[in-house]
C-alpha cells in the first residue's frame, strides 16, 4: 500500500513494519493471558492499553475503567455476556473505528453514527445518475443538465488506472465544474485515493502529517512527519471541484477529504466526515476474537487531529421537503456554488 512517493511513504512503510510486529506481540497474547472470561478481558484491555492512541486527546482514564469492568466478569459467563460487557467497555472509548469481531457479532459503537443524519440517498443518487451514465474504475460518472460534471465515487477498494482516470476527465471537460459524491465511502486502498486527488493540483503540496506509536506509554510517538501530495503526470482537472461527504465517510476516503482541501478551486459541501484516517491496527483474543482499531495518528496540515473526522467547508443536511420533490439537497447545493 502507497501514500506518498516522497517521505511520506518512507513513514507509512515504517508504520506498517511497526504494525507487523506489534500484531505478533497480539498473538503472543494468548499464550500471557488464559481462555477464560478474565483472561480474555485482561488480554483485551491490555491489547488497547499498549496499542490504542487516543487516550490522551479524549481525556480517558483507561486504567478505572479496567477495575470498574474487570469487576463484573467471572467464570460462569457465557460468550454472549462477554462480548456484551466487552463492547460495553469499548464503548467508553467512544471511538466508531474500534471493533470487536466473534463468529456471531461485531461489537461497534453506534452512537459514532446515530448523532448525524444520514445525508444520502440511493434512490436520488440513481435519478441524478440517469440512465446513460458511464462507468470506469468501479466509478459513475455523468454530466447534468446545467453542464455540471457528477462523479460518484462510492469505494477506494478498487485500482484507479491513469487511463482510466485520463478516460473520466476528457468526457467531463467541457463541464463548467466537477461534483465528486464520495458520501457512505468506507475507503479503501490509500493509493486510490491519492491517484484521484493528485488530478487537481499543479504543485507538489503539503496535506498532512503523520505519526506511528514507539512504545506501550499512552503518549509515546514518533515525531510528526510531512505527508505530501504530488501532481499527477496526465490529465489534472483545472476547474471547480466540489466534494460531497456525510459521516459515512472513513478511513482513506477522509484522506482524500484531508488531500482535496488543500487543493485549488476545492470546496468540501456536506456534513462531517466519520474519521478513522489511521493504520488499522488488529491483535487476537485467547478465544480467537478479534479487535480492531486505528493506531497511527494522522494530521491535517494545520496539524489538527482527522481521526475523528473533517468538518465541511459549507454543512448542508438533506431537507425533507426536497427529498419530496426528488432533489437531493446537497447535490443542490454544490450545484449553485460551481454555477454561481
Amino acid at each position: 500500500m502507497r501514500i506518498f512517493h516522497t517521505v511520506s511513504s518512507r513513514i507509512f512503510g515504517l508504520c506498517l513494519l511497526f504494525a507487523m510486529l506489534t500484531s505478533v506481540t497480539g498473538c503472543v497474547t494468548n499464550d500471557e493471558y488464559a481462555d477464560n472470561p478474565q483472561g480474555n478481558f485482561e488480554a483485551l484491555w491490555a491489547i488497547l492499553d499498549e496499542h490504542y492512541c487516543f487516550f490522551t486527546q479524549k481525556g480517558i482514564d483507561w486504567q478505572e475503567i479496567h477495575d470498574r469492568y474487570a469487576r463484573q466478569f467471572d467464570a460462569s459467563m457465557t460468550q454472549s455476556q462477554q462480548f456484551e460487557v466487552m463492547t460495553n467497555m469499548l464503548s467508553e472509548l467512544k471511538d466508531g473505528h474500534v471493533n470487536l469481531y466473534t463468529s456471531f457479532n461485531i461489537g461497534r459503537y453506534w452512537a459514532w453514527h446515530e448523532a448525524y443524519p444520514q445525508n444520502f440517498s440511493d434512490s436520488l443518487e440513481r435519478k441524478y445518475l440517469k440512465t446513460d451514465y458511464l462507468i470506469a474504475s468501479g466509478m459513475d460518472y455523468t454530466i447534468l443538465d446545467d453542464n455540471t460534471g457528477y462523479l460518484r465515487c462510492e469505494t477506494f477498494q478498487n485500482g484507479f488506472g491513469a487511463g482510466n482516470l485520463d478516460e473520466i476527465l476528457l468526457h467531463l471537460q467541457p463541464c463548467r465544474g466537477l461534483i465528486i459524491d464520495i458520501r457512505n465511502n468506507g475507503g479503501g486502498n490509500v493509493s486510490s485515493a491519492e491517484q484521484l486527488a493528485a488530478r487537481f493540483t499543479n504543485d507538489n503540496i503539503l496535506v498532512g502529517y503523520m505519526q506511528h506509536k514507539t512504545g506501550k506509554g499512552h503518549d509515546d510517538f514518533s515525531p510528526m512527519e510531512e505527508q505530501r501530495l504530488k501532481p499527477a503526470k496526465a490529465i489534472r482537472w483545472q476547474k471547480p471541484v466540489v466534494v460531497l461527504t456525510n459521516r459515512s465517510v472513513f478511513s482513506s476516503a477522509n484522506e482524500f477529504v484531508k488531500y482535496m482541501k488543500c487543493c485549488p478551486n476545492v470546496t468540501i459541501v456536506g456534513d462531517r466526515t466519520g474519521g478513522g484516517s489511521g493504520l488499522p491496527f488488529s491483535s487476537e483474543l485467547p478465544n480467537g476474537w478479534s479487535i480492531r482499531f486505528s493506531a497511527c495518528p494522522m494530521y491535517d496540515r494545520d496539524r489538527q487531529m482527522t481521526e475523528f473526522g473533517i468538518d465541511p467547508d459549507y454543512k448542508v443536511d438533506m431537507k425533507a421537503e426536497d427529498m419530496m420533490r426528488g432533489k437531493d439537497t446537497i447535490i443542490e447545493f454544490a450545484r449553485r456554488l460551481i454555477t454561481r
